[in-house]
Protein backbone atom coordinates (compact mmCIF):
# COMPACT_ATOMS: atom_id res chain seq x y z
CA UNK A 1 0.00 0.00 0.00
CA UNK A 2 0.99 3.51 -0.04
CA UNK A 3 3.55 6.30 2.54
CA UNK A 4 0.73 8.83 3.39
CA UNK A 5 2.68 11.91 5.06
CA UNK A 6 -0.52 13.47 7.33
CA UNK A 7 0.12 17.10 8.34
CA UNK A 8 -1.95 20.27 9.24
CA UNK A 9 -1.03 23.31 6.95
CA UNK A 10 -4.04 25.36 7.93
CA UNK A 11 -6.30 25.59 10.88
CA UNK A 12 -5.82 23.64 14.23
CA UNK A 13 -7.04 20.42 14.71
CA UNK A 14 -9.99 20.65 17.24
CA UNK A 15 -11.87 17.45 16.71
CA UNK A 16 -9.25 14.95 18.17
CA UNK A 17 -11.88 11.92 17.72
CA UNK A 18 -12.24 13.04 14.06
CA UNK A 19 -8.47 12.81 13.80
CA UNK A 20 -7.55 9.34 15.88
CA UNK A 21 -11.21 7.84 13.39
CA UNK A 22 -8.98 8.98 10.22
CA UNK A 23 -5.60 7.64 11.62
CA UNK A 24 -7.30 4.25 12.45
CA UNK A 25 -9.02 3.68 8.81
CA UNK A 26 -5.83 4.60 6.94
CA UNK A 27 -4.04 2.65 8.81
CA UNK A 28 -6.35 -0.20 8.88
CA UNK A 29 -6.35 -0.08 4.96
CA UNK A 30 -2.65 -1.05 4.87
CA UNK A 31 -1.13 2.17 4.25
CA UNK A 32 1.84 3.76 6.24
CA UNK A 33 1.20 6.54 8.12
CA UNK A 34 3.82 9.37 8.70
CA UNK A 35 2.67 12.04 11.12
CA UNK A 36 4.13 15.69 10.99
CA UNK A 37 5.68 16.56 14.29
CA UNK A 38 3.58 19.76 14.58
CA UNK A 39 0.28 18.04 13.20
CA UNK A 40 -1.61 18.90 16.57
CA UNK A 41 0.01 21.98 17.19
CA UNK A 42 -1.92 25.15 17.65
CA UNK A 43 -1.14 28.83 17.36
CA UNK A 44 -4.38 30.92 18.25
CA UNK A 45 -7.22 29.66 14.87
CA UNK A 46 -3.98 28.23 12.82
CA UNK A 47 -2.04 24.69 13.21
CA UNK A 48 1.32 26.25 14.83
CA UNK A 49 2.61 29.54 13.68
CA UNK A 50 3.77 30.49 10.60
CA UNK A 51 7.07 28.87 10.88
CA UNK A 52 6.35 25.52 12.03
CA UNK A 53 3.09 24.80 9.26
CA UNK A 54 5.89 25.86 6.75
CA UNK A 55 8.21 23.87 8.11
CA UNK A 56 5.65 20.95 8.47
CA UNK A 57 5.00 21.77 4.19
CA UNK A 58 8.55 20.87 3.51
CA UNK A 59 9.20 17.98 5.69
CA UNK A 60 6.02 16.56 3.44
CA UNK A 61 8.10 17.46 0.41
CA UNK A 62 11.18 15.88 1.47
CA UNK A 63 9.19 12.82 3.05
CA UNK A 64 9.19 10.94 -0.41
CA UNK A 65 6.05 9.79 0.43
CA UNK A 66 3.23 8.60 -2.04
CA UNK A 67 0.68 10.78 -1.07
CA UNK A 68 0.67 14.18 1.28
CA UNK A 69 -2.43 14.40 3.14
CA UNK A 70 -3.71 17.28 5.25
CA UNK A 71 -5.89 16.73 8.19
CA UNK A 72 -8.12 19.77 7.37
CA UNK A 73 -8.64 22.97 5.85
CA UNK A 74 -9.70 26.72 7.47
CA UNK A 75 -7.34 29.02 6.86
CA UNK A 76 -3.53 29.87 6.92
CA UNK A 77 -2.06 28.72 3.85
CA UNK A 78 -2.84 31.74 2.37
CA UNK A 79 0.44 33.92 4.64
CA UNK A 80 2.08 31.43 2.88
CA UNK A 81 2.57 31.48 -0.05
CA UNK A 82 5.41 33.72 -0.92
CA UNK A 83 7.57 31.79 1.41
CA UNK A 84 6.51 27.96 0.28
CA UNK A 85 9.28 25.92 -1.07
CA UNK A 86 8.16 25.30 -4.71
CA UNK A 87 11.07 23.84 -6.36
CA UNK A 88 10.84 20.92 -3.13
CA UNK A 89 7.11 20.75 -3.92
CA UNK A 90 7.65 20.32 -8.15
CA UNK A 91 10.96 17.74 -7.15
CA UNK A 92 8.61 15.88 -5.00
CA UNK A 93 5.44 15.81 -7.81
CA UNK A 94 7.93 14.82 -10.10
CA UNK A 95 8.87 11.89 -8.53
CA UNK A 96 5.54 10.68 -7.31
CA UNK A 97 4.50 12.14 -4.56
CA UNK A 98 0.60 12.95 -4.77
CA UNK A 99 -0.59 16.32 -2.68
CA UNK A 100 -4.07 15.52 -2.16
CA UNK A 101 -6.43 17.99 -0.17
CA UNK A 102 -9.73 21.03 -1.09
CA UNK A 103 -10.94 23.50 0.60
CA UNK A 104 -7.81 25.83 1.70
CA UNK A 105 -5.38 23.93 0.45
CA UNK A 106 -6.61 25.29 -3.10
CA UNK A 107 -4.26 28.26 -2.54
CA UNK A 108 -1.57 25.48 -2.32
CA UNK A 109 -2.86 23.52 -5.13
CA UNK A 110 -3.22 27.06 -7.53
CA UNK A 111 0.06 28.17 -6.34
CA UNK A 112 2.04 25.47 -7.42
CA UNK A 113 0.38 25.14 -10.55
CA UNK A 114 1.01 28.69 -11.02
CA UNK A 115 4.82 28.83 -9.73
CA UNK A 116 5.70 25.60 -11.53
CA UNK A 117 3.28 23.97 -14.07
CA UNK A 118 3.00 20.61 -11.65
CA UNK A 119 -0.73 19.06 -10.86
CA UNK A 120 -2.28 18.43 -7.47
CA UNK A 121 -5.22 16.83 -6.51
CA UNK A 122 -8.19 18.11 -5.14
CA UNK A 123 -9.73 15.29 -2.55
CA UNK A 124 -10.69 13.98 0.62
CA UNK A 125 -8.83 15.31 3.74
CA UNK A 126 -8.30 13.14 6.91
CA UNK A 127 -10.96 14.76 9.30
CA UNK A 128 -13.37 15.58 6.80
CA UNK A 129 -13.65 12.55 5.06
CA UNK A 130 -11.49 9.53 6.48
CA UNK A 131 -12.41 11.03 9.70
CA UNK A 132 -16.29 10.62 9.64
CA UNK A 133 -17.94 8.99 12.49
CA UNK A 134 -19.78 5.53 11.70
CA UNK A 135 -23.05 7.22 12.62
CA UNK A 136 -22.64 9.39 9.77
CA UNK A 137 -21.75 6.62 7.65
CA UNK A 138 -18.34 6.21 8.07
CA UNK A 139 -15.94 7.30 5.00
CA UNK A 140 -18.26 7.34 1.71
CA UNK A 141 -17.05 4.64 -0.86
CA UNK A 142 -17.05 6.92 -4.04
CA UNK A 143 -14.95 9.18 -2.34
CA UNK A 144 -12.61 5.68 -1.02
CA UNK A 145 -13.15 4.21 -4.13
CA UNK A 146 -11.59 7.53 -6.02
CA UNK A 147 -8.94 7.66 -3.91
CA UNK A 148 -7.96 4.63 -3.88
CA UNK A 149 -7.53 4.95 -8.03
CA UNK A 150 -5.07 7.75 -7.90
CA UNK A 151 -3.02 6.24 -5.51
CA UNK A 152 -2.87 3.13 -7.19
CA UNK A 153 -2.29 5.27 -10.32
CA UNK A 154 -5.47 3.74 -12.23
CA UNK A 155 -7.39 7.08 -12.22
CA UNK A 156 -7.83 8.61 -15.57
CA UNK A 157 -11.14 10.67 -15.46
CA UNK A 158 -14.61 11.24 -13.50
CA UNK A 159 -18.09 11.29 -14.47
CA UNK A 160 -21.48 12.40 -12.85
CA UNK A 161 -24.71 13.38 -13.67
CA UNK A 162 -25.69 16.79 -14.83
CA UNK A 163 -28.67 19.08 -13.58
CA UNK A 164 -31.84 18.70 -15.31
CA UNK A 165 -31.32 22.82 -16.89
CA UNK A 166 -27.23 22.12 -17.60
CA UNK A 167 -26.42 22.18 -21.48
CA UNK A 168 -25.92 18.61 -23.32
CA UNK A 169 -24.38 17.04 -25.80
CA UNK A 170 -20.89 19.10 -26.49
CA UNK A 171 -17.63 18.16 -26.04
CA UNK A 172 -14.47 19.56 -25.76
CA UNK A 173 -10.82 18.48 -26.08
CA UNK A 174 -7.40 19.42 -24.55
CA UNK A 175 -8.78 22.38 -21.61
CA UNK A 176 -6.72 22.66 -18.40
CA UNK A 177 -8.68 21.67 -15.06
CA UNK A 178 -8.09 23.94 -12.13
CA UNK A 179 -10.16 25.68 -9.42
CA UNK A 180 -11.15 24.46 -6.21
CA UNK A 181 -12.96 26.48 -3.19
CA UNK A 182 -14.27 30.01 -5.05
CA UNK A 183 -13.29 32.43 -1.82
CA UNK A 184 -9.87 31.02 -2.25
CA UNK A 185 -9.84 31.80 -6.03
CA UNK A 186 -11.26 35.18 -5.77
CA UNK A 187 -8.72 35.79 -2.65
CA UNK A 188 -5.48 34.78 -5.12
CA UNK A 189 -7.12 37.16 -8.23
CA UNK A 190 -4.28 40.23 -9.25
CA UNK A 191 -1.33 38.17 -7.36
CA UNK A 192 1.05 35.79 -8.88
CA UNK A 193 0.03 32.55 -7.74
CA UNK A 194 -3.27 32.42 -9.27
CA UNK A 195 -2.82 30.90 -12.69
CA UNK A 196 -3.20 32.84 -16.11
CA UNK A 197 -5.11 29.85 -17.68
CA UNK A 198 -6.76 29.86 -21.21
CA UNK A 199 -9.15 27.30 -22.54
CA UNK A 200 -9.74 25.93 -19.08
CA UNK A 201 -12.15 23.78 -17.32
CA UNK A 202 -12.68 25.33 -14.18
CA UNK A 203 -14.39 23.58 -10.83
CA UNK A 204 -15.74 25.66 -8.01
CA UNK A 205 -17.22 25.11 -4.60
CA UNK A 206 -17.54 26.94 -1.64
CA UNK A 207 -18.84 26.13 2.01
CA UNK A 208 -21.22 28.79 4.80
CA UNK A 209 -21.20 31.15 1.96
CA UNK A 210 -24.92 31.96 1.21
CA UNK A 211 -25.88 32.56 -2.59
CA UNK A 212 -26.06 36.35 -2.67
CA UNK A 213 -22.39 35.89 -1.67
CA UNK A 214 -21.50 33.23 -4.17
CA UNK A 215 -22.69 35.34 -7.27
CA UNK A 216 -20.18 38.35 -5.94
CA UNK A 217 -17.49 36.26 -5.83
CA UNK A 218 -18.59 34.98 -9.47
CA UNK A 219 -18.89 38.67 -10.60
CA UNK A 220 -14.97 39.79 -9.18
CA UNK A 221 -13.89 36.65 -11.60
CA UNK A 222 -16.14 38.24 -14.18
CA UNK A 223 -14.83 41.45 -13.95
CA UNK A 224 -11.27 39.94 -13.59
CA UNK A 225 -11.67 38.68 -17.00
CA UNK A 226 -10.97 34.78 -15.29
CA UNK A 227 -14.60 33.60 -16.34
CA UNK A 228 -13.80 34.66 -20.05
CA UNK A 229 -10.75 32.13 -20.48
CA UNK A 230 -12.90 29.14 -19.80
CA UNK A 231 -15.14 26.44 -21.64
CA UNK A 232 -16.54 24.93 -18.91
CA UNK A 233 -17.63 26.21 -15.51
CA UNK A 234 -18.31 23.01 -13.04
CA UNK A 235 -20.11 23.77 -9.74
CA UNK A 236 -19.56 21.55 -7.21
CA UNK A 237 -21.25 21.82 -3.68
CA UNK A 238 -22.69 25.32 -2.31
CA UNK A 239 -23.44 24.37 1.21
CA UNK A 240 -23.80 24.86 4.74
CA UNK A 241 -24.92 28.15 4.97
CA UNK A 242 -28.16 30.01 5.98
CA UNK A 243 -30.02 32.32 4.04
CA UNK A 244 -32.23 35.70 5.33
CA UNK A 245 -35.26 37.28 4.77
CA UNK A 246 -33.85 39.62 2.46
CA UNK A 247 -33.16 36.68 0.04
CA UNK A 248 -36.64 36.18 -0.99
CA UNK A 249 -36.02 33.34 -2.96
CA UNK A 250 -32.21 34.36 -3.90
CA UNK A 251 -30.97 31.20 -4.25
CA UNK A 252 -28.50 29.07 -5.67
CA UNK A 253 -30.88 28.27 -9.14
CA UNK A 254 -30.65 31.98 -9.09
CA UNK A 255 -26.69 32.39 -8.94
CA UNK A 256 -26.49 29.76 -11.93
CA UNK A 257 -29.27 31.56 -14.21
CA UNK A 258 -27.05 34.68 -13.53
CA UNK A 259 -23.31 32.91 -14.49
CA UNK A 260 -25.09 31.27 -17.31
CA UNK A 261 -26.40 35.12 -18.83
CA UNK A 262 -22.85 36.40 -18.31
CA UNK A 263 -20.65 33.97 -19.65
CA UNK A 264 -20.13 31.80 -22.91
CA UNK A 265 -18.40 29.01 -20.61
CA UNK A 266 -20.75 25.93 -20.47
CA UNK A 267 -22.15 25.66 -16.91
CA UNK A 268 -22.41 22.44 -15.49
CA UNK A 269 -23.84 21.54 -11.76
CA UNK A 270 -24.15 18.76 -9.40
CA UNK A 271 -20.19 18.06 -9.51
CA UNK A 272 -19.66 15.88 -6.75
CA UNK A 273 -16.90 17.67 -5.12
CA UNK A 274 -16.80 20.58 -1.69
CA UNK A 275 -17.93 20.15 2.12
CA UNK A 276 -19.60 16.73 0.90
CA UNK A 277 -19.25 13.25 2.04
CA UNK A 278 -19.37 12.03 -1.86
CA UNK A 279 -16.35 13.91 -3.19
CA UNK A 280 -14.61 12.80 -6.25
CA UNK A 281 -10.83 13.29 -7.25
CA UNK A 282 -10.19 16.20 -9.61
CA UNK A 283 -6.04 16.74 -10.80
CA UNK A 284 -5.74 20.67 -10.71
CA UNK A 285 -3.43 21.54 -13.38
CA UNK A 286 -3.88 18.94 -15.65
CA UNK A 287 -5.01 18.76 -19.62
CA UNK A 288 -8.62 16.75 -19.83
CA UNK A 289 -11.45 16.40 -22.18
CA UNK A 290 -14.56 17.36 -21.15
CA UNK A 291 -18.38 16.06 -22.53
CA UNK A 292 -21.92 15.74 -21.62
CA UNK A 293 -23.84 13.14 -23.26
CA UNK A 294 -27.34 11.72 -22.16
CA UNK A 295 -27.23 14.32 -19.10
CA UNK A 296 -23.83 12.70 -18.16
CA UNK A 297 -20.69 14.50 -17.80
CA UNK A 298 -17.57 12.93 -18.40
CA UNK A 299 -14.05 14.57 -17.54
CA UNK A 300 -10.90 12.33 -19.01
CA UNK A 301 -7.42 13.36 -18.32
CA UNK A 302 -3.82 10.90 -18.83
CA UNK A 303 -1.36 9.68 -16.26
CA UNK A 304 1.39 12.22 -17.59
CA UNK A 305 2.50 14.51 -14.90
CA UNK A 306 4.09 16.49 -17.02
CA UNK A 307 0.64 18.01 -19.34
CA UNK A 308 -0.12 21.17 -17.09
CA UNK A 309 -0.64 24.25 -18.99
CA UNK A 310 -0.72 27.31 -16.92
CA UNK A 311 0.36 29.74 -19.55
Amino acid sequence: MSHIYILSPSSSVLDKAAYKRGITRLMAQGHTLEIDQDVLSRSTRFAGDDVQRLSAIKRAAASGADVVMTTRGGYGISRLLGQLPYKAIAKSIDKGTQWVGFSDVTALSLAVMAQTGRSTWAGPALIEDFGRADADGGIDEITLACFDDVISGMAEGTGWRIGKDDPTEFGYQDLTLWGGNLSMVCSMVGTPYLPKVSNGALFLEDVAEPPYRVERMLTQLLHAGVLAQQKVIMLGAFNRFTVSSQDKGFAMKTVVQWLRANTKARVLTQLPHGHVNTKVMLPVGKTVDVMVQAKEALVFWSHDHSDTDSN
